[in-house]
């Protein structure tokens, strides 16, 4: 199916969110750029843009990070998103905010990645989040600017084109991505986790996502799938997660002392959730693919993304971005 923004569909009376979203990382330094363009309308009001502007250097520490908030937003008729002056589309992403600018063109060849399993959880109420990677592998180009001076030379940085939408964040949720692996070069993953609050109780989690390994794309994850594990924290995560036919993947994900970035996300009704975002985590997996006895090792230095949704409140010692949402 074609990618679309979905909000300019959405009654009057309803609330929504929604975002597009990239992230690519430095294949040479733990350096990477997260960029969000979203959207956020409680029920009865305008819709409002926002951009979002995450830097990564492991050796600095702390990200750069920073927010813009605009009712110039629409869907153009050629692209997904624009809000002001900014665009991003099915090969293109441009904007500033903060001092910080970039333009950057990606390529791909993978279709895309719809994580639900079946198209009529995309049309149904339930789930009440939706999410899709357009692009699960991309390679970016590019220049992205920042107000300190730094000029990032985006030359084949490896990442991927993200789109979410939904009336409700998750309770809790879990994104991983991964490229850069030093055993396969065109090896990625792409899973999310997440829980979700049904009468006053979490259920367990669910996973749903797809690794490519060996040349064939995997789906990983589903409702009811056994041996699903999970161990999250504001350091890392460690996953063991199944597919079908005794695919399995044990993950492990390390986040570099304070590269983490912290931000808020806002649910329409009101409610507000506490985000941990790295883009250059060092990440190492063990695939058992079907009908093979021994796991595959694969290692990256600093080219995963680890994403931990929580409701705000929760003690992880992350800074959070001093910028409101919704």
């Amino acid at each position: 199916m074609p990618v679309t923004a979905v909000f300019p569909t959405v009654p009057q009376k309803a609330g929504m969110y929604e975002s597009f979203y990239l992230r690519a990382v430095s294949p040479q330094e733990p350096v990477g750029v997260w960029l969000r363009y979203t959207v956020h309308k409680r029920p009865e009001r305008e819709a409002t843009g926002s951009l979002w502007c995450t830097v990564f250097d492991a050796r600095r520490g702390r990200p750069f990070m920073y927010k813009l908030t605009s009712e110039r937003l629409n869907a153009p008729t050629e692209g997904w998103i624009a809000i002001g002056a900014a665009r991003l589309g099915p090969d293109r992403a441009e904007g500033e905010c903060g001092g910080a600018s970039w333009s950057l063109g990606w390529r791909s060849s993978e279709p895309e990645l719809r994580h639900l399993p079946s198209a009529w959880m995309y049309r149904a109420r339930l789930p009440r989040t939706k999410l899709s990677s357009p692009a699960p592998d991309a390679t970016f180009r590019g220049t992205v600017e920042l107000p300190d001076g730094r000029t990032l030379q985006v030359e084949d940085w490896r990442g991927m084109v993200g789109h979410n939408w939904g009336a409700e964040h998750a309770e809790r949720w879990v994104w991983l991505h991964g490229v850069g692996f030093a055993q396969e070069k065109d090896a990625w993953l792409d899973v999310a986790l997440g829980r979700i609050k049904v009468a006053g109780r979490m259920t367990p989690w669910v996973a749903n996502g797809a690794i490519r390994l060996a040349g064939k794309r995997y789906r990983v994850g589903g409702l009811g799938r056994r041996g699903l594990r999970v161990k999250e924290s504001a350091e890392g995560c460690e996953l063991q997660v199944p597919g079908a036919k005794g695919l399995s993947i044990d993950a492990r994900v390390e986040i570099p002392g304070e590269s983490a970035a912290g931000w808020r996300y806002a649910d329409p009704d009101g409610g507000e959730h506490e985000v941990l975002n790295c883009s250059v985590a060092k990440l190492e997996l063990d695939v058992r693919l079907p009908g093979e006895q021994q796991p595959r090792r694969l290692t990256s230095a600093h080219g995963g993304a680890y994403e931990l949704g929580m409701r705000a409140g929760e003690r992880h010692g992350v800074p959070i971005a001093p910028f409101a949402d919704g």
